[in-house]
């Protein structure tokens, strides 16, 4: 029985089997362009422009950076690519996730252990540095919550867990253009790539 296309053509001219990625498909100007197209929280936030999957990666890095400030450049990059499947498979709100069941999850992790390969990442990440990273994360949606998706502190307190002054001083949720986003997505990437580079 022959077996339905399941690659999709990426503006870098790649083709990315969904299915069965491999990580010489993967570019880094291929996620990062689709990254800030993909709305957060459905499109249902504040303001002029969505606020990308790109734009809360950047942040979930810096956040990261703050809770771990001697963590490896690696698993900074880790931080920084933490969604990077979402380029081709879309951002879905989590219970939405769990409803689909394991099949999105095995996508999922068929892309990110792609991506970290061609990054120079193990293609799957210690537990700790995992966890780290979705303490991050949920940081990121408590601030995003709260300043651009309509929640109160106590509500997001109550989905998101409560979050440290420290890890949250100064960093207010940003809403750019697509194209400021991914440029700031990819120099980013390069950033970290030559400083793992550099060790």
């Amino acid at each position: 029985m022959k077996q339905t296309r399941a690659w999709q053509r990426m503006l870098s001219g790649r083709r990315l089997d969904l299915l069965d990625p491999t990580p010489v498909d993967i570019e880094i100007e291929d996620i990062a362009h689709g990254l800030a197209f993909v709305a957060r929280w459905n499109g249902q936030t504040v303001g002029d422009w969505p606020y990308s999957v790109a734009e809360h990666s950047l942040l979930v890095e810096e956040i990261f950076g703050r809770a771990n400030p001697q963590a490896p450049v690696k698993w900074r990059l880790a931080a920084l690519l933490h969604d990077a499947p979402e380029y081709v498979i879309g951002d879905m709100i989590s219970p939405v996730k769990a409803s689909v069941g394991p099949a999105y999850g095995e996508l999922d992790q068929r892309l990110t252990a792609a991506v970290h390969i061609r990054f120079g990442l193990p293609a799957a990440l210690p537990k700790t540095v995992k966890k780290a990273i979705k303490a991050a994360d949920k940081v990121s949606a408590w601030l995003e919550a709260t300043q651009i998706a309509g929640f109160s502190a106590a509500e997001a307190d109550k989905f998101f867990g409560r979050v440290p002054e420290a890890l949250k001083a100064g960093l207010e949720i940003r809403l750019r253009p697509p194209r400021e986003v991914r440029t700031d997505y990819t120099a980013r990437h390069a950033a970290l790539i030559a400083a793992m580079d550099g060790r």
